[in-house]
């Protein structure tokens, strides 16, 4: 059970008239957002911050999404470890890869482009942070400037929520603790803190 208790979805679009556009698309609003909606503003910047990054833009949602898993990943935070599988493998890519996200350095299936970005988002979650000169020549070889801003801000939006779930012991949703359960079982996922059950 999370340490705050979240708003329902009604109260949540009723504080925040936007969300109502999640629910909309078919998506449930996610607990993280139900408990930020405690201060609608908040929610309201962050949710519009959210959908400029990890939306279209210049780079491709499903690059994102495997950034922020890597991310996630680093930072040990289950919550959004489940919410980034589960929307890579809507935007395309195959489980398979996303569970075999740690082995990007070698595994075929990652091309020299997600290497480098992969590579970015791993050493940028670092303590201290692991970013040098040469993610950066590496990075120039695939993506413009502006696409480098989108990568680094995509890691920097799940570092936030990494820390901002994993602190309030956010409770999951049951499809994405079946989705995470099957696709990322085999290396060691488990809800934990976020189970819908504790």
């Amino acid at each position: 059970m999370g340490h705050l208790e979240p708003l329902s979805r009604a109260e949540t679009v009723q504080a925040v008239p936007s969300m109502s556009r999640i629910e909309d698309a078919g998506i449930e609003i996610p607990t993280s957002y139900r408990v930020m909606a405690r201060r609608p503003k908040i929610l309201e910047a962050f949710s519009t911050l959210a959908q400029a990054v990890m939306g279209r833009g210049t780079v491709d949602i499903g690059l994102k999404q495997l950034v922020a898993q890597m991310v996630s990943r680093v930072n040990g935070c289950r919550y959004c470890q489940a919410h980034t599988g589960g929307a890579a493998a809507r935007s395309g890519i195959d489980p398979e890869k996303i569970a075999a996200l740690w082995e990007f350095e070698t595994d075929a299936r990652f091309t020299d482009a997600e290497r480098a970005a992969l590579r970015l988002a791993r050493d940028a979650a670092t303590v201290p942070n692991g970013v040098t000169e040469e993610h950066f020549t590496a990075l120039n070889e695939h993506f413009s400037e502006e696409q480098i801003v989108e990568l680094i801000t995509a890691a920097g939006v799940f570092a936030f929520l990494n820390l901002y779930n994993d602190t309030l012991a956010n409770v999951l949703d049951d499809t994405s603790v079946d989705w995470a359960s099957t696709h990322l079982g085999s290396i060691g996922w488990e809800a934990g803190k976020h189970s819908p059950a504790e």
